[in-house]
């Protein structure tokens, strides 16, 4: 695979870790509550030439963070409340690392904001649909990143010592913006006045004491001599309040099977393939080989082994992978192989068994998995040949393209049978996108009877004039023009210009209602993207640039 633009360490950016190899974060797990403490390690960064100094934290940091939530989920399902702290006496989180984000790529920087924004949604999420709820305890100061850490929690509890604060001080001192999600948590979660707020992301110290909890920036204040006392009452309350069931045994997430080479990356059940001359990267996706296991307990027997749970963590890593160290690829192009029927039988299988939590947890990943593929800035697109399993969950991916192409029939010389698309319950609700509708509702917004016809064939495999009559492909080909169609769109793709290209596809992606989650990436992360290029933040005089030299940037004063 190649290296992005500023070479990590080893050359690689690898999301595989495990709690044995943390460097930042300590994973302590008693009974129902587990304790997840931030203790950075300062020479424990990514890149060469910066420490992380206070807590301060890279992409290193948040890919142990999304990793240990994760597990709790899978491995540790009895924990019912998780307290995020400090390791550190005197701070909680300086953010992101100012040396970092001065010398990252724009492309390190933009892909850093995006990963944490989905790590941070990750927790939410942990509590919206596991009920594994989450306090944070703000010993010190949690600024920027780290103040938008502890937004993600349930319950924020800061201490009242004249010292502790929070702050998202990105404006006055970085002419940036805190870039995962802090303006619209602090705005849409936690419904902080916008003058109250106007005033908080201004000022470089934050607030403190009485008045952060009178402006709902925290919950609640605690004297630091009565902390550990305050903390135990809270997660008591917490978890007399749980609804998650007694005596559950998790499975172990054991390392992903891969094989890593020059252009490809290969698993189980997942490849990915590298195209650097057409710039197209191939993500095929293999169906099961065998039936679903027998029941649930022959479900936790499997463990992550299982194929629904097994093909969701690759495709996972391989997006990750493509993101971070591909950054010239321009297309995605997703197809399948295997037996569709199969692989309904699987998503009969989790369907059915959405009562026991392992299903159910594997259902949920699937849905932050295919979350991460809309998210993810290349076009996307569907081929769905014979030989394909386009069918249940795997349909998906077809409905996440921006283009999908279906073969009507079959190839001169082809004797497998015509390529089909199959739906099953998957799409019509399990699933939701950013927006809080499902793909197809998505895709139907101005017709939405088409989703109602769409359910209607629930379980038929459909050919390519059926799928297409149906409105679930874009183009449906036969084989004397499929060819030609599909190698001009994916040329005349790779000429254009990417950062159109990512204008376009984001605006497309999320029609329909807006919620706090498409807010975060469809508004902020784009405008993100622009602050981050502009010679205020990042010029040899901007504000990134001069931080800690004890010079004052010198900004162009231009509105734009």
């Amino acid at each position: 695979m190649a290296e992005g633009n500023g070479v990590p360490k080893n050359g690689f950016v690898d999301f595989q870790t495990d709690p044995t190899r943390y460097r930042h974060w300590k994973l302590e797990v008693r009974g129902e509550v587990a304790q997840l403490i931030l203790d950075v390690d300062e020479d424990g960064g990514l890149f060469e030439g910066y420490p992380l100094k206070l807590n301060s934290y890279d992409l290193s940091v948040d890919i142990e963070l999304a990793d240990a939530v994760q597990r709790l989920r899978f491995e540790h399902p009895e924990v019912k409340v998780v307290v995020l702290r400090s390791g550190k006496d005197r701070v909680f989180c300086a953010g992101a690392n100012i040396r970092m984000l001065a010398g990252a790529s724009h492309m390190h920087k933009v892909n850093f904001c995006k990963f944490t924004n989905e790590t941070r949604n990750y927790i939410e999420d942990a509590s919206a649909f596991s009920d594994q709820k989450f306090i944070c305890v703000v010993t010190g100061t949690a600024a920027g990143g780290g103040y938008e850490l502890a937004l993600a929690a349930d319950h924020i509890m800061l201490v009242d010592d004249g010292s502790s604060a929070v702050a998202l001080p990105e404006v006055p001192l970085l002419a940036v913006l805190p870039g995962t999600g802090g303006l619209t948590r602090v705005t849409d979660k936690r419904k902080v006045r916008r003058d109250h707020a106007d005033v908080f992301c201004t000022i470089e110290e934050g607030i403190k004491g009485r008045r952060a909890v009178e402006w709902r920036l925290v919950d609640e204040v605690l004297p630091r001599s009565r902390v550990e006392e305050k903390v135990k009452a809270r997660v008591d309350e917490f978890l007399a309040r749980s609804t998650r069931p007694e005596g559950l045994k998790g499975i172990a997430l054991t390392p992903l099977k891969r094989e890593i080479g020059s252009d490809r990356v290969r698993y189980s059940a997942v490849e990915l393939e590298i195209d650097r001359e057409t710039r197209v990267a191939t993500l095929t996706v293999h169906g099961p080989a065998a039936t679903p296991p027998a029941d649930p307990d022959a479900l936790v027997a499997e463990g992550a082994e299982t194929w629904m749970l097994r093909a969701a963590r690759e495709l996972d890593d391989a997006i990750l992978c493509l993101r971070l160290n591909e950054p010239g690829t321009a297309i995605l192009l997703f197809k399948t192989l295997g037996d569709p029927a199969l692989a309904m039988e699987h998503d009969r299988f989790i369907d059915e068994n959405q009562q026991h939590w392992l299903a159910r947890e594997i259902r949920h990943l699937w849905k932050r998995v295919l979350k991460r593929v809309d998210l993810t800035s290349r076009t996307l697109v569907a081929v769905i040949e014979p030989g394909s399993c386009f069918a249940g969950t795997l349909a998906e991916l077809a409905f996440a393209a921006d283009r999908s192409y279906m073969l009507i029939g079959q190839f001169e010389g082809d004797n497998r049978p015509p390529a089909t698309l199959t739906l099953s319950a998957a799409s019509f609700g399990p699933y939701p996108m950013s927006n809080g509708l499902t793909r197809l509702q998505t895709r139907f917004l101005g017709t939405p009877d088409s989703v109602e016809a769409a359910k209607a064939a629930v379980g038929k495999p459909l050919e390519g004039k059926d799928a297409d009559d149906l409105g679930l492909v874009t183009f449906a080909l036969d084989d004397i023009d499929w060819e030609d169609e599909v190698r001009v769109f994916l040329e005349e793709r790779s000429s254009f210009s990417p950062d159109a290209l990512t204008g376009m596809e984001a605006n497309l992606r999320f029609g329909g209602p807006e919620t706090m989650e498409s807010k975060i990436f469809a508004r902020l992360t784009a405008w993100q993207n622009w602050i981050f290029q502009r010679p205020n933040a990042v010029g040899p005089e901007g504000a990134l640039s001069r931080y800690g030299t004890g010079q004052k940037a010198a900004f162009d004063m231009t509105r734009v």
